[in-house]
């Protein structure tokens, strides 16, 4: 599964280079108004700010204001729903992130169907989380760390941005890679999780790399190993997991764009040959990797396989590991 995932996203590049196709139909005249850009979650988290400079990008290429309406609540499940229901004209998008593919196996029910209640445009950038210690942990690379968790299990914990979200399952998966007792600190953000592993209070965290980065960058963090199939850009000396321990697991935060199920394939085309577009300027890449992100364009169809290969492998995290909220 995990080969098909980097398939898909080496494809993606190939995007960039498509040749433009004739607009035709709905896209002849799309858009004629402003473009609702729904985000599920609170303005200024890393989802939120990513689309912000998608949308601002689109607005300029595209000639019409996409202009971003946050919408949070129930984990992300509430603005998701909200651009389901949406009419399928092109006119309401989503800014989909980690609970896009994390919530239809986290919660026993939810309002929307991410496969048969959308269509995919395209991956816009991504991200990966990395683990790292308080410098007051006894390990220096992420076999040592390995070892200290096998020799004393039960007795460290790691803390994430909350229960459910992609930190969180991201420290799973690393937990149930290795058969590991690391005991699980939920927080409201990533934020105060950090600030926990900062002060010593909780001694191992699992970071969104734009959040961990800085200060790992200083040394009031050590940072052990990405969760991602290259190195990041950012902290280009610390490993992958694969590289460090010959077991490769990824765990990306992402931002992707979709549709209502049902809006005119014109209109679809038009917005990833314009995602394709915005992200193809050096200078828009180093605005995304100074967030810690990398720019990312798929087409419909490989942005589509990568979130059944998504949904499916958080389904997997969420069953063996046993989590799940109400």
């Amino acid at each position: 599964m995990r080969a098909n995932r980097r398939h898909i996203l080496a494809l993606a590049g190939a995007a960039v280079a498509m040749p433009c196709m004739p607009r035709l139909g709905p896209a002849q005249a799309y858009p004629s108004r402003p473009v609702r850009l729904i985000v599920p979650v609170a303005a200024g988290g890393a989802n939120d700010t990513t689309a912000r400079l998608f949308a601002q990008k689109l607005s300029e290429s595209l000639g019409q204001q996409f202009y971003v309406e946050n919408v949070p609540g129930a984990g992300g499940n509430l603005g998701i729903a909200n651009a389901a229901r949406a009419p399928a004209d092109g006119y309401t998008l989503l800014a989909g992130g980690g609970n896009f593919v994390i919530n239809p196996s986290l919660y026993a029910k939810i309002p929307f169907d991410p496969v048969k209640d959308f269509a995919a445009v395209s991956l816009m950038c991504s991200s990966p989380h990395v683990l790292a210690v308080h410098p007051s942990v006894p390990a220096a690379t992420i076999k040592e760390f390995i070892a200290l968790v096998q020799t004393s299990p039960g007795t460290l914990s790691y803390g994430s941005a909350g229960r459910g979200t992609p930190a969180h399952l991201a420290g799973e998966m690393f937990k149930l890679a290795f058969g590991l007792d690391l005991i699980h600190v939920p927080f409201t953000g990533g934020g105060p999780a950090i600030t926990s592993t900062l002060g010593g209070h909780t001694p191992v965290i699992m970071s969104a790399l734009p959040t961990g980065a800085p200060y790992a960058k200083a040394g009031n963090v050590r940072a052990l190993a990405m969760m991602s199939a290259k190195r990041s850009s950012v902290l280009p000396d610390v490993p992958t997991m694969g590289e460090a321990t010959g077991t490769e697991l990824e765990a990306d935060i992402v931002t992707g764009l979709v549709a209502p199920a049902g809006t005119p394939r014109e209109i679809i085309e038009l917005l990833h040959r314009t995602v394709a577009k915005i992200i193809a300027p050096p200078e828009f890449k180093e605005r995304l990797l100074a967030l810690g992100f990398e720019p990312v364009a798929s087409t419909p169809e490989h942005f589509s396989e990568w979130l059944k290969i998504e949904i499916a492998k958080w389904a997997k995290v969420i069953r063996d590991g046993s989590i799940g909220v109400q």
